[in-house]
């Protein structure tokens, strides 16, 4: 028989069992920190992440300091704070959220299809990865999302 003290704890196991068996079950996508992931802004800027891009894309757990990611493993979009800021390129461009926040991000894609933005003129910088097999199905225009978070680093230059 179960004493009345315990009653609450026994009625608690099944739904404690439950979340484990959930949160056991969700991914967790492997993420390298940036050198300076450690910097406190780095912090204020994961904390302003958004919770899904593009709708379809959920964000998951992540398993290295000021890192994020949405979607699959194997499929993620995946941002790191912390990275080297990088310098002047032809590949700056500025994107402009509905609220009027622009944020400056440096464009690159590799031969195999992976895109890359990283803030320009902001110190830490913030790179963004875009894999082809996210690319086959979405633009990279959500980006814009991440305005909101990158701008809890103050920008110090800008594309033009």
């Amino acid at each position: 028989m179960i004493s009345r003290r315990r009653a609450p704890l026994v009625a608690a196991l099944p739904a404690a069992a439950a979340l484990v068996a959930t949160t056991a079950c969700a991914p967790t996508i492997g993420v390298a920190a940036a050198p300076d992931a450690a910097d406190p802004e780095c912090a204020a800027v994961v904390l302003a992440l958004p919770d899904a891009l593009d709708e379809d894309l959920p964000r998951v757990d992540t398993n290295s300091q000021a890192t994020a990611a949405w979607g699959a493993p194997g499929a993620a979009v995946t941002l790191r704070c912390g990275v080297e800021p990088p310098g002047p390129s032809a590949q700056c461009q500025s994107v402009e959220s509905a609220n009027g926040t622009t944020v400056d991000w440096i464009v690159a894609t590799d031969d195999e299809g992976t895109w890359s933005f990283t803030t320009y003129g902001r110190d830490p910088a913030v790179e963004v990865v875009v894999p082809p097999a996210v690319m086959e199905d979405h633009s990279s225009s959500f980006v814009i999302d991440f305005a909101g978070a990158v701008s809890a680093v103050e920008a110090e230059r800008t594309c033009q």
